[in-house]
């Protein structure tokens, strides 16, 4: 039985979508959320995804202390779990770290790369490694509203590159000192 269930969850790794894959090995996930990583840590279990939330490719859950195993003593090897929660509404961007223990709350964009080492409060944009805060939600997404193309800006396009070729914004970032 244990060699049928392997194969069923290879299954689910390989030819299902990331979402179904997660919810296979018991991460438990709300309405609405789009899953595009397969890495739920050893322990998928002690990882609650809110509604409405986006994990973007190659973002790493890690629920233990691997270390831990170097403090061996008479009791012998020590183990160190912790919970990691995701509410709803939140964006964690391409090949971030979320740690053992981290909660990110309602409204919270974590940008691409980030290292998120500790609990992240409602209506907060962070990033970077260790996750530093960068301003409110609220404040980027008044900005994102007044600058970012919408569906009515691309009504009458045909194909995707039409759309981007209407709303991409042409200038480029200022220079690092």
């Amino acid at each position: 039985m244990n060699l049928i269930n392997k194969l069923i969850t290879l299954y689910y790794k390989y030819c299902k979508s990331p979402l179904d894959y997660a919810r296979r090995l018991g991460v438990s996930i709300g309405n609405e959320c789009r899953i595009y990583t397969r890495s739920f840590s050893t322990e998928p279990w002690l990882i609650t995804i809110g509604s409405k939330v986006t994990v973007s490719r190659d973002v790493l859950f890690i629920t233990h202390d691997g270390a831990a195993w170097l403090a061996n003593d008479m009791k012998g090897r020590r183990y160190v779990y912790k919970r990691i929660t995701i509410g709803s509404n939140v964006m964690i961007g391409a090949h971030s770290i979320i740690m053992p223990g981290v909660k990110i709350e309602d409204n919270v964009i974590v940008a691409a790369g980030s290292v998120v080492t500790k609990s992240i409060r409602s209506g907060s944009v962070v990033g970077g490694n260790p996750a530093r805060y960068i301003k409110s939600y609220d404040s980027y997404i008044t900005d994102l509203l007044s600058n970012a193309g919408s569906d009515k800006d691309v009504d009458k396009a045909k194909t995707l590159r039409e759309k981007v070729s209407i709303i991409m914004d042409k200038s480029y970032k200022s220079y690092l000192n």
